[in-house]
């Protein structure tokens, strides 16, 4: 029988836990992995860079998500893909064709997972009133910070717990990828039998709605173009966050490389403990201060000043490169897991008003699927500055690369400084 008023409590966590896993399996256990199997650099950025494309194209396809069957198969038929996806992919870690095989399947479990996301928040809108929807927004961001820990946290730590077990790399990481295929499947088949049917999730069969949706797609794309201050926008967007585009595909492999390559020979285990649970929980902490500062200030007041807050905490790589802490030493892991610490919660405070630019943008007819498309600018802003960002670290070196970090920065607060102007003063503010 067909459950239609489970309790959003039963189902709203553990589907956002589950939109997370792929997103960081694909975007960051990618760069961990081919790190571990001794690929460039170079190849890394290259390589996962291109990963992010599922998550810039994905307005493209996501009228359809609306025209075929309901947002609940979709949800539910995703996670079945992505689980199946991350089970092929830990058997072909361990052959001779595992470069060619993984990239294969992140890109499916990427495009898959674009999908994910594009049912699973049209499912919460569907299955939530609005009421609902205010209450459970920061329940579904915290469940989607948790997925992040324990994809680049414990899943990471458990990696590196298995390569000194196996002293086999391949094997391990296969192991890895089967246990969170499994978990995965788990949450599959949980959701199958606990996500509820709303009567407004159904099928759109009609050739009258189906041409009525395909001529809002385009209606859309043209509102979103000719908006005020559109390219503007579209430039603050990509470069906003030009920095941590390349910081992100460089971290993980600064901190597993060898001292002799400038790098901080931290084990495996020790990377998921720094970067995947100390600069998460900064993260989170960033983010929910950054959200009160705007919430008093409006978006206006706090935009320059969190666009330092993302910015200037970068130095602290130049200090890691530069200084080298050994992390076989208790002082060594201090300096390091605060200074991530530190860069992370920075960043937290300062993709607050990145996020609010954009809610600020898409405002007016068509918000949401404005917003998607500048979600879309969003990833895209990652995808092209990372893709280069190894050959810029082989050319530099990690100290060089970090200084070149820093230097980017100033294009951050160019941008910013460009579109503040353009923003409403009170936007934002609690109760204006």
């Amino acid at each position: 029988m067909k459950k239609r008023n489970n309790n959003p409590w039963w189902w709203i966590p553990t589907l956002y836990f589950a939109e997370g896993l792929p997103y960081i399996a694909v975007n960051t256990l990618s760069v961990i992995l081919y790190k571990k199997m001794e690929m460039s650099n170079t190849d890394i950025a290259f390589y996962t860079g291109w990963l992010y494309l599922p998550w810039v194209i994905k307005p493209f396809w996501s009228p359809f998500v609306d025209i075929l069957r309901t947002k609940r198969w979709w949800t539910v038929i995703s996670q079945l893909i992505i689980g199946i996806s991350l089970a092929m992919l830990s058997f072909t870690i361990p052959t001779d064709f595992w470069l060619q095989s993984t990239l294969a399947l992140f890109w499916l479990i990427g495009f898959t997972s674009a999908t994910h996301d594009i049912a699973a928040d049209g499912f919460y809108m569907t299955a939530l009133d609005s009421s609902e929807q205010s209450f459970f927004v920061g329940i579904r961001s915290t469940f989607y910070r948790c997925a992040t820990v324990f994809g680049q946290g414990i899943l990471v730590i458990i990696a590196g717990i298995l390569e000194n077990s196996f002293e086999s790399i391949p094997k391990a990481w296969g192991i890895t990828f089967l246990i969170l295929s499994i978990f995965f499947l788990l949450l599959t088949v949980y959701h199958q039998f606990i996500l509820p049917y709303p009567e407004a999730d159904r099928n759109t069969s009609s050739s009258e709605d189906k041409n009525n949706i395909i001529h809002n797609f385009f209606g859309t794309f043209s509102s979103f173009f000719t908006k005020k201050g559109v390219w503007a926008a579209i430039l603050f967007i990509l470069l906003y966050r030009l920095p941590e585009a390349q910081l992100v595909k460089i971290i993980n492999p600064f901190l597993l490389d060898s001292r002799d390559a400038g790098g901080l020979a931290l084990s495996t285990a020790q990377v998921g403990v720094v970067y995947g649970t100390i600069g998460i929980i900064g993260l989170t902490l960033g983010g929910i201060l950054g959200g009160i500062i705007a919430s008093r200030q409006g978006l206006r007041k706090c935009l320059l000043p969190m666009a330092l807050c993302i910015t200037l905490p970068d130095l602290v790589y130049c200090y890691l490169a530069m200084a080298q802490p050994s992390g076989d030493s208790w002082w060594g892991m201090i300096l390091i897991n605060s200074s991530v610490f530190i860069e992370q919660f920075g960043y937290g405070i300062g993709f607050t008003s990145f996020t609010l630019f954009m809610m600020y943008f898409a405002r007016g007819e068509s918000q949401t699927s404005h917003y998607a498309i500048c979600t879309a600018f969003m990833a895209l802003g990652m995808m092209l500055p990372g893709m280069a960002a190894g050959w810029i670290q082989e050319k530099l070196g990690y100290v060089g690369f970090f200084w070149w970090a820093m230097i980017c920065c100033i294009v951050t607060i160019l941008m910013t400084l460009t579109i503040k102007r353009n923003i409403e003063p009170n936007y934002g503010k609690k109760n204006h």
